[in-house]
């Protein structure tokens, strides 16, 4: 009996280290697979399988191929290598070439707009950092600021942003982050950059003026057959007078480029384009001046009339537009319902205002929207990413009210956490940064290089 228990123990012991084994080799199959698999793949992740339809595709057509090896009987080495035949070869045949982006871009689409900045700085090219030392902002209330922290930051590892950048704490005035800036936003498969613009000599509160760069920007613009149109910010003493010769100004010195950008109107015109920011602060009298033609400051019919976009955040804006004398309207905000305008359920109704009053409505879509870095007390306003969905629905909610344009907020508003330049993964101390993973760095690149091809088929059928 003894003998016979012994017998018995040895040989569960035995059952139980060969099933530990083919456990382990069916875990190394697995991990052998996942890593053969192509890096555009990373869309098929469980949380981003919705974002492109295609890897729905291909991975139910290698589930049902899984399934059909499963029934066929045989050696379990033999169905696990032939499913590892079958996945790899599948996906060679469907994916495109992992860097076909960045080696055969789409040409540009100029009926998508994205916002710009450059205005950060490092000590290499500036002499000291610019921007990413942003400070931390207070609360205006008192007695909620004094629950958060205050201070600035100090690069280059603790930066004013809560994604980290793929060009580190890069400088503006750096040709190689501008140049891959342009590279970035081509193979994006947008066309206009709206260059974030202050008077020369100018600035925002954090920043220095950056006018001199201009040139820069629109020569290598023009090397990746980009068009660059301007971001007028709400500088000190804005109003009618002042705009006009800012208007003046920029026509005059930047118009003659080939890579100025110049907009196609219903009456067969290019005119120049400006977007302006924050344009509710000044009444529609004052517009009004600029802006129709018997104002008194009127820049209508002259060599510098052009098309002027007024921001849109209060429903009742959309009165003061028209009344001012604007050409059209966009929203700018990233984070949906942080405003009326910013709202995906709003478009529709602000379209129909638009064409009743031959005006442009340019939606703004963005990835999604984070400032807590420079605003710690705001995570009310956070919108998570989701992985890319976020965006998509972004950019559904615009496609669906069928604008002339469309905006992107943005390329590289970094403190606001609304950018798609590439950002890495990044832990310093004890700054943890968000990241796109399970994506790439570009992930958000090729979701907006999708979704201006989508953009362009779906216009051809509106003009039809």
């Amino acid at each position: 009996w003894i003998l016979n228990y012994d017998i018995m123990a040895r040989f569960r012991r035995r059952t139980c280290i060969v099933l530990l084994l083919f456990i382990l080799f069916i875990c190394s199959i697995m991990m052998a697979l996942k890593t053969l698999r192509p890096d555009r793949a990373g869309f098929g992740d469980p949380f981003g399988l919705g974002l492109l339809p295609e890897l729905q595709q291909r991975t139910v057509l290698l589930d049902n191929k899984q399934n059909s090896l499963n029934r066929v009987r045989g050696d379990t080495v033999t169905r696990v290598s032939n499913l590892h035949s079958i996945a790899v070869n599948t996906m060679k045949a469907s994916m495109p070439p992992v860097n076909k982006l960045e080696e055969e871009p789409s040409s540009p689409n100029y009926n998508f707009h994205i916002f710009y900045y450059s205005w950060f700085g490092n000590p290499q090219f500036d002499g000291k950092y610019i921007h990413w030392n942003h400070p931390l902002l207070p609360h205006w209330d008192p007695k909620i600021a004094n629950n958060y922290p205050k201070g600035r930051h100090n690069p280059p590892e603790d930066i004013g942003a809560n994604f980290y950048p793929e060009l580190g704490s890069y400088s503006s005035k750096d040709p190689s982050v501008i140049e891959a800036h342009m590279k970035q936003m081509r193979s994006a498969s947008t066309g206009v950059i709206v260059l974030s613009w202050y008077p020369p000599g100018m600035a925002d509160e954090n920043g220095e003026p950056t006018d001199d760069l201009v040139p820069v920007i629109l020569d290598y613009a023009h090397k990746y057959n980009l068009k660059v149109t301007f971001h007028i910010e709400p500088y000190k003493d804005r109003d009618d007078r002042s705009m006009y010769h800012n208007v003046k100004y920029i026509v005059d010195k930047y118009g003659g480029h080939p890579a100025f950008y110049r907009h196609k109107t219903s009456t067969g015109r290019f005119l120049p384009m400006f977007y302006v920011y924050d344009s509710y602060v000044t009444i529609p009298e004052i517009w009004a001046n600029l802006l129709t033609v018997s104002g008194s400051q009127t820049i209508r019919n002259t060599p510098y009339d052009a098309l002027f976009i007024a921001l849109l955040v209060e429903e009742r804006h959309k009165h003061d537009i028209h009344r001012s004398g604007f050409d059209g309207m966009y929203t700018y905000f990233a984070t949906n319902g942080f405003s009326y305008g910013s709202s995906h359920h709003n478009w529709a109704s602000l379209k129909a205002f638009c064409d009743s009053n031959n005006l442009m409505f340019i939606p703004s879509v963005g990835p999604g929207y984070i400032d807590t870095s420079i605003r710690p007390w705001n995570n009310h306003n956070t919108r998570n990413r989701v992985n890319g969905k976020y965006y998509e629905t972004a950019f559904s909610a615009a496609l669906l009210v069928r604008p002339e344009i469309i905006s992107i907020t943005s390329f590289n508003e970094w403190h606001e956490g609304t950018q798609i330049e590439k950002a890495v993964p990044k832990r310093t101390g004890q700054v943890v940064y968000l990241d796109y993973k399970p994506h790439k760095p570009n992930v958000y690149l090729e979701l907006t290089q999708k979704w201006s091809e989508k953009y362009r088929k779906e216009q051809e059928q509106w003009l039809m």
